[in-house]
């Protein structure tokens, strides 16, 4: 290797790539807090649905996400870790957490940020066990190969038992849980945690309103069994139950996605954060080599290239910008330096690149594999695209989720439409939406495809305010859709309760009112094309 691909290779050992996948309310911004807060990044962690006093979560930044409580954009939080286990010479690891949406509404976009990553932390209710969502994301990242870390939150509350929820998941989704660390104390009642390879056991301290890091006690088995007694034996025991069924940590196992390393937490109160950091640290794939549209892998020592994966505007109104974000797949990157998009073979400078943590930017000057990196102003940019340096690469295109509400939108007077136009060529090319078109409606009416309703009220309250202009959302009946092509959509076109559209992407797809409605259709005409989409539920 080069100078050059040795540096590379230093600085992508020391990187972490990362999301959470959860459903709502499992505590995934409260989870970000946390972490952050034990890397030093902030002082004090604040939830939105903390207590009085505390802050809105950083992560969050649009008002509908401070009004409601939810996460609807992405953003990229990247800080230095130092772990317990490095040396006084080692440099810090870089971790990069790329938050998602945390409602329901907003899979999509999760889903393109699951293409960014190497591994994801499965955050699951202790009460409420494996939930749709979480369902959901994990079929993608099982079908993407990207290894799952689990944490049982808010083992602070009433919930189930360590060994009801570690069943559950192995019989819904076939995924073995190898708990790291297993909880001392009943849910509700959290004392600390055993550390099942150490034989260890973590105490740890409440702080008021789990604002500051819980301070930690470790203990050997003695002090821990005179100190916690028969809560520590139950643990103990069931652990001794999990070896002998097999239920230990294998890293093979655990990277080929058959097995997956559990943590028991609560993010409110900073308990067991330290040990999940220390878990993607230790055990978390570094980034690696990704394959083009060919199949060959471009490996992360060759020439600069990324992938963008999420473009959001509005993120500062008074600066009225768009931020593209790309993951960066090989090579060095450097602030200035001209790249090519591959979709269109244009140069494209890199003049305004930014580090984005929640509102808070900062300019980065260099990145590595497994950095996500904003680029500001970057109208040429779509979810999908490919930057790069001699030798050419072109990734895979993101594939779309299979939408489940559509709607007409339509400007509220006509003096706004070319505002209107301008509005949703971008909110389209961000992907907040789909949009279709065909020729009956006309470009006065593009129809909206969307995972959730709640897309739809993004889109609305952004034409308001970044545009000024108001719309009309009215709801169309129809429930599913598939992939079809031009000589199908002739014979589509006649049958009751189905209407062909063209997505952006030229892509053609038949909506249904129903799924009795499409069964009929593919029985009378066996012959159509008619293919489901990526995450298609039925």
């Amino acid at each position: 290797m080069s100078s050059d691909a040795a540096t590379v290779g230093r600085e992508v050992k020391r990187r972490r790539t990362f999301a959470i996948i959860s459903h709502p309310d499992a505590g995934k911004s409260t989870m970000t807090e946390a972490l952050a807060l034990h890397a030093r990044m902030i002082s004090e962690a604040g939830a939105i649905h903390g207590k009085a006093g505390r802050k809105s979560t950083v992560s969050d930044w649009m008002e509908m996400e401070k009004a409601r409580g939810i996460s609807v954009s992405s953003t990229a939080l990247q800080f230095n870790y130092t772990s317990e286990h490095d040396g006084p010479d080692d440099a810090p690891h870089v971790i990069n957490l790329v938050d998602t949406p945390g409602h329901a509404d907003f899979s999509e976009d999760t889903y393109r940020v699951l293409t960014a990553v190497d591994a994801a932390v499965m955050l699951i209710d202790a009460a409420k066990g494996l939930e749709p969502q979480t369902l959901k994301l994990f079929q993608v990242c099982r079908h993407r190969g990207i290894p799952v870390i689990t944490v049982i939150n808010k083992w602070d509350r009433p919930g189930q038992t360590p060994l009801e929820l570690i069943d559950e998941i192995t019989e819904r989704i076939g995924l073995t849980p190898t708990p790291l660390y297993f909880p001392v104390g009943i849910a509700g009642d959290f004392r600390g945690l055993l550390d099942r390879r150490t034989g260890e056991y973590v105490h740890f301290t409440r702080t008021a309103g789990g604002a500051k890091v819980a301070p930690e006690e470790i203990m050997d088995a003695d002090a821990a069994a005179a100190r916690e007694g028969d809560e520590w034996t139950t643990a103990l025991e069931e652990s001794e139950l999990l070896t002998e069924m097999g239920q230990d940590h294998d890293q093979e196992l655990f990277l080929a996605g058959q097995t997956s390393p559990m943590i028991f937490a609560s993010a409110m109160l900073n308990f067991g954060v330290r040990q999940l950091l220390e878990t993607l640290v230790e055990l978390a794939p570094a980034p690696e080599g990704r394959a083009d549209v060919d199949g060959t892998v471009r490996e992360v020592t060759e020439p600069f290239s990324a992938v963008v994966f999420k473009v959001q505007a509005g993120m500062d109104a008074s600066h009225r910008d768009r931020l593209a974000y790309m993951r960066i797949v090989s090579g060095e990157f450097e602030r200035g330096m001209v790249v090519t998009h591959a979709q269109t073979g244009k140069p494209f400078a890199t003049k305004y690149a930014q580090a984005v943590f929640g509102r808070d930017r900062s300019t980065v000057d260099l990145a590595y594999p497994g950095d996500v990196v904003g680029l500001v102003n970057a109208m040429a940019l779509a979810p999908g695209d490919t930057l790069f340096i001699d030798p050419k690469v072109q990734y895979p295109p993101i594939p779309s989720f299979a939408p489940e509400h559509f709607s007409a939108l339509r400007v509220n007077t006509a003096d706004k439409y070319k505002q209107f136009r301008k509005a949703m060529d971008q909110l389209d090319s961000e992907g907040v939406v789909q949009v279709l078109r065909n020729d009956l409606r006309g470009d006065a009416s593009p129809v909206l495809a969307a995972v959730g309703p709640m897309q739809f009220e993004v889109v609305t309250a952004r034409m308001k305010s970044e545009f000024g202009v108001a719309t009309t959302i009215e709801p169309l009946g129809y429930s599913l859709a598939r992939r079809t092509d031009a000589d199908s959509a002739v014979e589509l076109g006649r049958q009751r309760g189905v209407e062909v559209f063209t997505r952006t992407d030229g892509a053609l797809l038949a909506l249904f009112s129903d799924k009795w409605r499409l069964q009929y259709v593919e029985k009378e005409h066996p012959d159509l094309t008619l293919e489901p989409l990526v995450a298609t539920a039925d």
